[in-house]
């Protein structure tokens, strides 16, 4: 009893993370999210992943939507992060954002995203989105050239050159961070 508890209780502790699990050989542990009453999601299985290039509209349909719609009508962006990004922003901004809809921070951290490009005005023509497999990988050319390790990561890109990234959490917070890289490139 006290051996399989402690399995349980190790398998939770290094679940919570969606940090690169290549060359570990070992298989993701399965996380189990409530979406209602009656049914029960596992995101670690590869039958929810979406991968390769996802549409923003992709995450409208169930399981996904359950913790995109409420992820982005729960968060509420800093009003003054929002007011400076609306200057900042520009015609030459891009955004690539890869993510894996089985982890948990991209399932927290994109929606809030989407919210803070919806406040913005930023046009989502201009956002890329990749959705990654649990090692990492995606099945689109030049993929491997991002050195992805963790996500989700967002790419900022002025007239297609990198000019900074968030990855997998916040320092502030997205809209705040979002501003930091964008106001250090302004130079």
């Amino acid at each position: 009893m006290r051996f399989t508890f402690a399995i349980l209780f190790l398998v939770t502790l290094f679940s919570s993370s969606c940090r690169s699990s290549r060359n570990t050989g070992a298989a993701a542990p399965p996380i189990v999210e409530a979406q209602s009453a009656y049914q029960q999601v596992n995101y670690a299985d590869p039958s929810t992943w979406l991968l390769g290039y996802i549409s923003p509209g992709m995450f409208s349909n169930p399981p996904h939507s359950d913790w995109y719609v409420r992820g982005r009508e729960d968060y509420n962006p800093d009003e003054t992060a929002i007011g400076q990004l609306r200057k900042t922003i520009g015609d030459d901004l891009s955004i690539l954002i890869v993510m894996g809809t089985w982890c948990s921070d991209s399932r927290r951290e994109v929606p809030r995203f989407m919210k803070i490009v919806e406040e913005t005005g930023f046009p989502v023509e201009r956002i890329v989105f990749v959705g990654v497999d649990n090692t990492k990988l995606a099945p689109v050319g030049g993929y491997d050239t991002l050195n992805i390790e963790r996500v989700p990561t967002f790419i900022f890109l002025r007239n297609k050159v990198e000019a900074g990234r968030i990855i997998e959490t916040p320092v502030t917070s997205l809209e705040q961070d979002m501003q930091n890289i964008l106001t250090r490139n302004d130079n």
